[in-house]
């Protein structure tokens, strides 16, 4: 298939629905007891209620949502972070749309541009460090943030900094992993998940070998998809299949974008310029070793952590807690689903959020409140 609406055609959506419905009797999935699988990546999440999947598939068969959005799962204290950066007299803070709305412990980076601070909404760290050539006498800071699908455009940025000496422009890092959650989830007694539909985005710069140790270690079967309605039902049957064979292994539905070896050069970027932390916090998940990047040494006067003294920069590590109310946390990792959450619709909407699943445009909570959660909270 070479356009969208070979992904979108109905006979072949029916087909595979067929497919999938023979393949959970097959298994044996009921609705009292369902085959699990999560979906890792939020834009996944959001394909499958934009399109209704989650009403067509048979109910033995239950969508789980993961913590595939950066946004989502960035916990409190760095917001709180963020914000003091953004706060200090100098400072131009940087980042994309929808970081600026996620709530701290005191409040958004857009309250405080509102209550005075230079906060400033890009499309990429290349805008941040164009802001930073036209501004020399301010301290421009790139709240940086995502999985391996956005760091190599970072790291690209911090080495045409260096190259042309640009001096007033740092990164406050967070970009996270995808493989160490995982295995955190995997090892979580409390979870019961049967297989993942793989992130495309992400594989498409790491490849499919880092999920080897989904299939190897814990017998669960992976298969990386693309984002049409075609690409996921191909994929969820694919899951299936493996189940019903009693066999676990990494599959490339996305074969068109992704790669087993990843993309060398995005690769080759990123490790040159970041590596991984020691430990990093999660939210929802807590600490989890060796999730989050740092700025490698050669490149620390580009870290805005240890050149402002802040976040692990500042050697300190504060767990800050949900609002009360808020269960994101128990979103994120697949524990519930959106409309259990008590504040969900009422105290927490698109427009008022209290959590960051409601900010982000990839966030589970905000899937099912633009699509389909009011009326099943109602149900």
């Amino acid at each position: 298939m070479k356009f969208v609406d070979e992904f979108r055609d109905p006979a072949q959506v029916r087909a595979l629905l067929a497919r999938i419905g023979r393949l959970v009797d097959r298994i044996g999935g009921t609705r009292d007891r369902p085959v699990t699988i999560m979906e890792i990546c939020g834009g996944h999440t959001h394909a499958i209620f934009r399109f209704g999947l989650h009403r067509l598939t048979p109910e033995g068969l239950e969508f789980v949502h993961g913590p595939g959005c950066p946004v989502c799962v960035l916990p409190m204290a760095r917001v709180d972070d963020c914000v003091e950066l953004a706060q200090r007299p100098g400072v131009l803070l940087t980042t994309f749309g929808d970081a600026v709305r996620v709530p701290g412990t005191r409040g958004s980076l857009l309250q405080a541009k509102a209550d005075g601070a230079d906060v400033r909404i890009v499309y990429s760290p290349l805008d941040a460090l164009e802001l930073a050539r036209r501004t020399p006498g301010r301290e421009v800071v790139f709240f940086a943030l995502g999985f391996e699908t956005t760091m190599p455009a970072t790291a690209a940025a911090v080495l045409q900094a260096e190259r042309e000496g640009i001096a007033n422009f740092t990164l406050f890092c967070n970009h996270i992993t995808v493989p160490p959650p995982l295995r955190a989830l995997l090892q979580d007694p409390d979870m019961r998940l049967d297989g993942f539909v793989g992130p495309g985005h992400v594989s498409m710069v790491i490849g499919t070998e880092p999920y080897r140790f989904i299939a190897e270690e814990f017998h669960r079967p992976v298969v990386v998809s693309g984002f049409e309605p075609a690409d996921l039902l191909q994929s969820v049957a694919m899951v299936l299949e493996q189940i019903a064979q009693g066999r676990a292994a990494v599959e490339n539905q996305y074969a068109r974008v992704v790669r087993p070896e990843g993309n060398p050069r995005a690769l080759a970027l990123m490790d040159r310029v970041f590596e991984p932390r020691d430990r990093f916090e999660w939210r929802g998940l807590g600490e989890i070793d060796s999730s989050g990047m740092r700025m490698r040494e050669r490149y620390a006067a580009f870290d805005a952590e240890r050149k402002f003294g802040v976040g692990y920069g500042a050697g300190r590590a504060r767990p800050a807690p949900e609002s009360d109310g808020c269960r994101c946390g128990d979103v994120v990792k697949g524990a519930m689903k959106p409309p259990a959450c008590p504040l969900f619709g009422t105290a927490c909407t698109p427009q008022s959020p209290v959590g960051a699943l409601m900010v982000s445009s990839e966030g589970s909570c905000a899937a099912y409140h633009q699509y389909a959660g009011l009326r099943e909270a109602a149900e």
